[in-house]
């Protein structure tokens, strides 16, 4: 069996809905399954319900705050 020629398909759960989904090139929502479940989680993200755990010191740096106009 020569691996270059032998191609395994991953499959992967959505973040949002939890569908099986293949996760190719072709698929360009991966790892979503659709535009709609990609765009509930933008949103999650915009309203904070996600977020990426910070040491406080920097949590509400604005422009002005680094000094540049």
């Amino acid at each position: 069996m020569d691996s270059a020629k032998e191609s395994v398909t991953r499959i992967v759960p959505c973040p949002t809905c939890h569908t099986r989904v293949k996760w190719t090139a072709q698929n360009r929502n991966r790892p979503f399954c659709s535009e709609r479940c990609k765009l509930i989680d933008f949103g999650a993200w915009v309203d904070e319900a996600h977020t990426i755990p910070g040491d406080g010191e920097h949590q509400d740096v604005s422009s002005k705050d680094l000094g540049t106009d």
